[in-house]
C-alpha cells in the first residue's frame, strides 16, 4: 500500500501519564517516554510550542533521544496565530522558527493552527506565506468554515503550503491537497479529542493515505485523541494497516 512518498504515523505528544497503561509501561518514568514513544512511531507533532518555546536544552534532549530518521513536526505560537492573527510576521516568525530549528534535520513541518471565529483574510495568508523561508514545510489547521475555499486552496498551493485535513467530533474537512506533502490531524470521532477509531475508520484512512503516497506525496498523520490513550491505540493499528 505504501508508495514513493515516506508517510509518517504519530500523535500530537507524547507526555501523557494516562497513556500509563494503555500504551506506556505502567511504572515507565517520563523521562523515558520519548524514547519509548520513538521505538513505535517516526515522528510526533510537539503541541505545547503552541503555549511557550521550550528551552534549548529540552529541544536538544529531545532531538538526541530519537533515531536519525524521526521527525518533529511543531505547532507553531499562539502569538503568531492567535494573537496577532498572521499580522506582521517579519520579527515575531523567524524568532520561533530559530529556537525550533534546534532540532535540525528532525524539524518536520510547522503546523499554524488558525482560531475559530477568525473570518477568512486571504491577503494577510498571502503575506505571511511570502515571509516563511524557502524550502520549509508549513500547514494551516483553520478553524473557520470561511477559509474552506478554493481561493484559499490556491494561496497554499502557490506557496507549496499544505491544507491541514482534519477529522473533529465526526465532521471531516476537504481532502485538498496543496502541497508536495500532506498533513493530517484526527482529533477524535466522539467530540474533540475524544474516542476511539474504528476500524473501518482507520482503513479508510489508510486507504486514503496509500494513495496519496503512491502520488509521491509525503504524509504525516497525528492522532490527537489522546482521552484515555485512544490516539497511540489508533497509531499503531493505522500503521499496521498501511504495511499489510
Amino acid at each position: 500500500m505504501i508508495g514513493n512518498g515516506k508517510i509518517r504515523i504519530g500523535t500530537s505528544g507524547w507526555h501523557f501519564g494516562h497513556w500509563r497503561g494503555p500504551f506506556y509501561p505502567r511504572k515507565l518514568p517520563a523521562r523515558e517516554m520519548l524514547s519509548f514513544y520513538a521505538g513505535r512511531f517516526r515522528a510526533t507533532e510537539i503541541n505545547n510550542t503552541f503555549y511557550r518555546l521550550p528551552t534549548v536544552d529540552a529541544l536538544e534532549n529531545w532531538r538526541e533521544t530519537v533515531p536519525d530518521d524521526f521527525i518533529f513536526a511543531v505547532k507553531a505560537s499562539r502569538f503568531l496565530t492567535h494573537m496577532k492573527k498572521l499580522k506582521d510576521p517579519s520579527v515575531s516568525l523567524p524568532l520561533f522558527l530559530e529556537r525550533v530549528a534546534v532540532l535540525g534535520d528532525k524539524l518536520g513541518p510547522v503546523l499554524f493552527q488558525l482560531p475559530p471565529r477568525w473570518r477568512c483574510d486571504g491577503e494577510r495568508l498571502r503575506e505571511f506565506l511570502a515571509e516563511m523561508p524557502a524550502g520549509r514545510r508549513c500547514a494551516f489547521e483553520f478553524r473557520d468554515e470561511s477559509w474552506l475555499t478554493e481561493d484559499v486552496f490556491g494561496i497554499l498551493g502557490a506557496a507549496n503550503a499544505a491544507f491541514c485535513i482534519f477529522d473533529m467530533e465526526g465532521g471531516l474537512s476537504p481532502l485538498a491537497v496543496t502541497a508536495d506533502f500532506v498533513y493530517l490531524r484526527l482529533h477524535g470521532p466522539g467530540g474533540a479529542y475524544q474516542g476511539s477509531y474504528d476500524e473501518a475508520a482507520l482503513a479508510a484512512w489508510a486507504q486514503r493515505i496509500g494513495r496519496w503516497s503512491r502520488e509521491g506525496k509525503d504524509v504525516f498523520c497525528f492522532f490527537d485523541n489522546d482521552e484515555n490513550g485512544c490516539a497511540p491505540l489508533n497509531a499503531l493499528v493505522l500503521q499496521g494497516l498501511l504495511t499489510e
